[in-house]
């Protein structure tokens, strides 16, 4: 297939899937946040409450409504750009996506109404059910479309079908809570909480910058401080078992994020650094012009044990017997078996040779899990892009720790009433906003890039997932998306940013 057409097709996906994640993060998020507030003021039974619900409420339909938009365009580009995907794997991958849809989608959007118009409609009790079954519903959107995401990166619970040449789903629960996908998914929500609060906290901060709104920026301040707070320290966990499960199931992604050539016992994490461009796999050039690292904690990170073994990309694609590595030629070798057994069985189930058919399906069976590789054409095709993987990495690290002090601030100085004259902090936390977002495309870059050359891994490259369509097609469709979500996004901020400047008090 023509290398444009891929490049093209991948980008246009990327371009989505970016949009869409401005969008997505702060539904996951505000909805939490606005139903504490709702329960606040059903609890107190104080109209500031209302009024500050009401408030953010506002904030939460505007970006709903538009990441609505993107999202059903991503899902309609499976069927337009990866067609040879969608094939291959649809029985598994669309299950979950229908789910969502028919459960969480109709959910959240049905409640939504209710929570959006039915203030004066319903009892106190059934508004605030419906607030937050509007704030599950989304999160268990993005449990469906996580656990797709996650199936993508360690591919589980089904079996190979070589009549139909398609991978059909033996295990439903064994897609469910792969580990893969539960850690994904508790980590993905986590910054979107993240997002969140950055957003709520940075609004406040500016009313308080401008001395208006003084009540309503403490107390709005307060929640959401605290929500982010927690859910850094939470993060902190889930990115922990996040990166253990990556260094058990996608290694080369980790070797990756750290920049990592020769293995090594007690590695250590590299806090910062600055990569070589001159370094490759099969030269003597060292591999960063300057770095700062944690002793052992690149093992434990990735191993639970600051003894362990981690595997450089010289041996992931090399191989090592030592660690009982193997190589990717050795795997590339077992996928081109592979893909000649399914051509084989194929032809002998033409002639109904029933020895043949037995052999070469045996043959499929055992090799079956080192299919993608025989579509390579050189072990080094497996590492990924290393700067943009490490970069991000260390950008979405480096980040989260800031949001976690900055919340700390935020709240120690709120309950002390001493906020107003933190000018600098409160200014960080304008900010900050942006640097929310910032962080959480950097976490979606490492998790798409750093996997690749695989559309699934292991058993499906990029270049044979796409749909072999007129590359002007996607081109052109490329600049459409870019265009109609970038005029969104301008929509949004600017809806946003009017909202913002009449206030709580303006619309009631």
């Amino acid at each position: 297939m023509e290398e444009h057409l891929i490049d093209w097709s991948r980008a246009q996906f990327a371009l989505t899937a970016i949009y869409h994640w401005l969008f997505v993060p702060l539904t996951l998020g505000l909805g939490f946040i606005i139903a504490i507030m709702e329960t606040i003021y059903v609890k107190t039974g104080n109209s500031f409450w209302k009024k500050t619900t009401k408030f953010w409420m506002t904030l939460f339909a505007i970006n709903f409504a538009i990441g609505v938009a993107t999202g059903i365009i991503m899902e309609f580009e499976f069927g337009t750009n990866w067609a040879n995907y969608s094939w291959f794997v649809g029985d598994i991958f669309g299950a979950p996506l229908a789910i969502e849809g028919i459960l969480a989608f109709f959910m959240e959007s049905t409640f939504f109404a209710v929570m959006f118009f039915g203030w004066d409609k319903v009892s106190r009790g059934f508004h605030l059910l419906s607030t937050w079954l509007v704030a599950i519903g989304s999160n268990l959107s993005a449990l469906w479309i996580l656990v797709a995401n996650g199936w993508m990166q360690y591919p589980v619970g089904m079996k190979f079908n070589p009549d139909t040449v398609r991978n059909e789903m033996e295990n439903f629960w064994e897609v469910l809570f792969s580990p893969v996908a539960i850690s994904k998914f508790l980590h993905t929500i986590s910054s979107g909480y993240i997002m969140a609060s950055l957003f709520v906290v940075g609004i406040s901060a500016w009313y308080l910058l401008k001395k208006r709104e003084i009540e309503f920026a403490k107390k709005s301040m307060i929640v959401a401080a605290s929500f982010g707070l927690i859910t850094s320290i939470f993060i902190i966990i889930t990115g922990d078992e996040s990166a253990h499960q990556v260094a058990l199931k996608q290694p080369v992604k980790l070797a990756a994020m750290e920049g990592l050539y020769e293995g090594k016992t007690s590695a250590g994490i590299v806090g910062i650094g600055i990569l070589n461009s001159k370094k490759t796999l099969t030269n003597d050039e060292e591999p960063f012009l300057f770095e700062l690292q944690a002793p052992y904690a690149l093992s434990f990170l990735g191993y639970h044990n600051i003894h362990s073994f981690v595997p450089g990309l010289k041996d992931l694609v090399y191989g090592n017997e030592e660690y009982n590595i193997e190589s990717a030629q050795s795997k590339i070798e077992k996928g081109k078996k592979a893909i000649n057994a399914l051509k084989m069985y194929k032809l002998a189930k033409k002639t109904n040779n029933q020895e043949d058919i037995k052999k070469y399906e045996q043959i499929l069976n055992e090799k079956m899990k080192y299919f993608g590789y025989g579509h390579l054409d050189k072990p080094e095709d497996i590492v990924p892009p290393i700067a943009i993987t490490f970069y991000t990495f260390h950008i979405m690290v480096a980040l989260g720790t800031w949001f976690l002090i900055l919340f700390a601030l935020i709240l120690f100085f709120t309950m002390k009433k001493e906020i107003l004259n933190q000018k600098i902090l409160l200014k960080s936390a304008i900010f900050s906003i942006p640097l929310g977002y910032v962080a959480g495309e950097a976490g979606w870059i490492v998790a798409e890039v750093g996997r690749q050359p695989w559309a699934i891994q292991d058993l499906m490259p990029v270049g044979l997932a796409a749909t072999d369509i007129g590359t002007t097609n996607v081109v052109v469709s490329f600049f459409m998306f870019a265009t109609l979500f970038t005029i969104l996004l301008i929509a949004e901020i600017k809806i946003m940013l009017k909202q913002i400047k009449i206030g709580p008090e303006g619309g009631h």
